[in-house]
């Protein structure tokens, strides 16, 4: 691959001052050299050409990650990430992007997506033995969900992982958080497709594509601002576009947006005083005999208030294997909230309605204003005290 045309000065120029030569040397994000810049760019691509052991620890990081999302166990998803391959791919089509090569970009982003099959078929086999309920939380439903902290970390891991490898420094901790990102994501969504768990497919799929565009263009950037520039602003415009609109048209054609606007609330269980009505009895006036014999007044008994019996409300409590279960917009509909096993909940007047062969029951969470519908067989009715 030949090196496009720079205009800017090198800064090993003699003619520039030593602090600053030295501070270009030392910096990970400071610009190299065109000589600097001409080896770097030939090692990077040798570094990001896909082998056999890039698919091999992919396929086995995959299915160490299944494992642990059917064991519902983070533990084994910090394993899985000490197996994942150096994602030297994925900083190939940063570099793509960042020259403007659609061959460079092409080829990486195939490797990667091919990589990227191995692990959502592990994911897949894994969510035919689940045994869990469809609906309940875990640490799968953590991972099928976009945040703001998520997006920051994969924006640094992108730049991280392509700083070091440009710079012939270790790039592992970058590239496990890089791989943590994009693998455990796409591994939850195979295993929701295939166990019927509608909350994680295709969430998954979608946050995985986010996490690659926001990595990606991330890694573009660093390398930027280290001297690997296409020779005119438009030369990024053909990798980034269709990256960008690839991700967009995923989303749009899957439906999948209510993974942004889908959020997990762990409520704090808080017990909450039921108010009884309790009978106060009221005395009567008692008749006083008459000494002599002239007929008395017969008394009357003085009629006391009796309460007015009020409906109670019928309580509920979460019982469902995994920890908790999802509450939904409109039953089987989109996910807007998860509590956990314990929470109190009530029903209410609402008949129950069926819907994708299960029965769903309208509910209301107590001390929160929302409402919501959920499986009939995650509830754990409860005896109102009087």
């Amino acid at each position: 691959m030949t090196l496009p045309p720079n205009q800017t000065q090198p800064e090993d120029d003699p003619q520039l001052p030593a602090a600053r030569r030295r501070h270009a040397r030392r910096s990970l994000f400071g610009p190299l050299g065109v000589d600097e810049r001409s080896q770097a760019l030939e090692a990077l691509a040798r570094k990001t050409t896909p082998t056999f052991d890039f698919f091999l620890y992919s396929l086995l990081a995959g299915a160490v990650i299944s494992l642990g999302l059917l064991l519902d166990s983070a533990l084994l998803l910090v394993l899985a990430m000490l197996l994942a391959p150096l994602m030297a791919p994925a900083v190939g089509i940063a570099l793509g992007t960042a020259l403007g090569s659609s061959k460079h970009f092409l080829r990486n982003l195939s490797a990667l997506l091919l990589a990227s099959v191995f692990v959502f078929a592990t994911g897949v086999v894994a969510g035919l033995f689940n045994t869990a309920e469809p609906n309940s939380a875990g640490v799968a439903a953590l991972h099928a969900l976009l945040s703001w902290p998520s997006l920051v970390a994969m924006a640094v891991a992108g730049a991280l992982t392509a700083g070091t490898l440009i710079r012939e420094q270790n790039a592992s901790a970058a590239s496990l958080l890089l791989s943590y990102g994009l693998y455990v994501p796409l591994a939850v969504a195979g295993f929701g497709l295939s166990s019927g768990q509608l909350h994680l497919w295709p969430h998954g799929l979608v946050v995985f594509a986010i996490h690659l565009a926001v990595a990606t263009l991330s890694g573009a950037g660093a390398l930027a601002a280290i001297g690997f520039r296409p020779p005119a602003w438009y030369g990024y415009s053909f990798s980034a576009v269709v990256l960008l609109a690839g991700v967009l048209l995923f989303i749009g054609f899957t439906g999948a947006g209510a993974a942004f606007g889908a959020r997990i609330g762990l409520p704090t269980l808080t017990p909450s005083p039921t108010l009884t009505a309790s009978i106060t009895p009221t005395p009567s006036i008692t008749p006083t005999p008459s000494p002599t014999a002239t007929p008395s007044r017969t008394p009357t008994r003085t009629p006391t208030l009796t309460p007015s019996p009020t409906a109670t409300p019928q309580l509920a409590v979460i019982d469902a294997q995994g920890g908790g279960a999802v509450i939904r917009e409109t039953p089987a509909g989109m996910a807007i909230t998860t509590i956990l096993n314990g929470q109190i909940v009530e029903l209410l007047s609402e008949p129950p309605q069926e819907a994708g062969g299960q029965l769903w029951l309208h509910v209301r969470l107590q001390g929160r204003e929302l409402s919501g519908w959920i499986l009939q067989n995650l509830l754990a009715t409860t005896t109102p005290q009087p």
